[in-house]
């Protein structure tokens, strides 16, 4: 094993961990005023708790902001260094959950989540069918419910599910791991729905 071949994939982790991490709702509402969001709602740094903020236009930014990090992170390695895209898609999830900067204590994945695949679609290596799925299981399912974390995790789940479906294997595997790690993020909202009181959206707090 050369040094090349480790600095590509290093390259590639690191890369995706950084853009990852960057908290997108933090900085969103901080710089526009609107408060410190781990302070608000149920703290968490994703768009649904910016929501709470009342300012529909920054949930809607930080959502958008989340999910093209994701992109980006496995476009840029792909392009640095081919072959590690599926590397720097790991991390980038990763570095979204679990951010340094925040003492690791970061977003639950979805939006990001939806973006690595969005980014394997743009590649070409997966059919554009299974970042529709997604959108489809999380907008439909949020609509229908207005469970944010429901439509969430189902739409986490489909994903490894499409890719399957698809026959790209090899992408399932990678993905049903990811999802797991969303399910994982939203244990105390799993617990919450067998309970019946996890709120839904547009009420006090929605984890």
């Amino acid at each position: 094993m050369t040094i090349d071949s480790i600095a590509g994939p290093l390259l590639a982790l690191v890369l995706g961990y950084l853009l990852g991490s960057i908290p997108f709702g933090i900085l969103l509402t901080r710089f526009t005023g609107a408060g410190d969001l781990r302070k608000i709602g149920s703290g968490n740094i994703g768009a649904t708790n910016v929501l709470r903020t009342g300012r529909k236009g920054l949930a809607a930014a930080t959502l958008l902001l989340d999910l093209l990090k994701g992109t980006a992170a496995v476009l840029l390695a792909e392009h640095f260094v081919p072959g590690t895209a599926q590397l720097a898609a790991i991390a980038a999830l990763l570095g979204h959950m679990f951010p340094i900067w925040l003492r690791f204590a970061g977003g639950k994945g979805v939006a990001t989540f939806m973006g690595l695949v969005l980014g394997f679609a743009i590649l070409g290596d997966l059919h554009w069918a299974a970042p529709a799925a997604y959108a489809v299981v999380w907008i439909g399912l949020l609509a229908a419910t207005r469970y944010s974390s429901l439509a969430g995790m189902s739409a986490g789940l489909s994903a490894p599910i499409a890719a399957a479906i698809l026959g790209r294997y090899d992408l399932a595997l990678m993905f049903l791991g990811l999802a797991l790690l969303v399910l994982w993020k939203h244990r105390d909202n799993v617990r919450r729905l067998l309970a019946g009181t996890e709120p839904r959206v547009g009420t006090a707090r929605n984890g």
